[in-house]
């Protein structure tokens, strides 16, 4: 994995835990801000492992998505 590979990984993760943070807050505005940040850091990445439930998830306006946003943060996190 490259430099610029892995500096994108922990933005997205950073991206990803605002978005849940808007969510868990009911602040749509940030959650909607941070989720256009996010869907432009997934272009910018290779195919990732959970490339496609990110994006459902993203794309999903349940309370119970924020969770899983939370979940793929971390795990994103770890692997960079």
């Amino acid at each position: 994995m490259t430099d610029d590979q892995r500096l994108a990984l922990q933005a997205l993760s950073q991206d990803l835990t605002r978005i849940a943070l808007g969510r868990y807050r009911n602040q749509p505005k940030m959650a909607t801000r941070f989720t256009e940040e996010a869907k432009k850091r997934l272009m910018e990445l290779p195919r990732i492992k959970f490339y496609d439930q990110i994006l459902s998830s993203l794309n999903s306006p349940l309370e119970r998505s924020a969770e899983d946003i939370l979940m793929y943060s971390t795990l994103i996190r770890n692997r960079a």
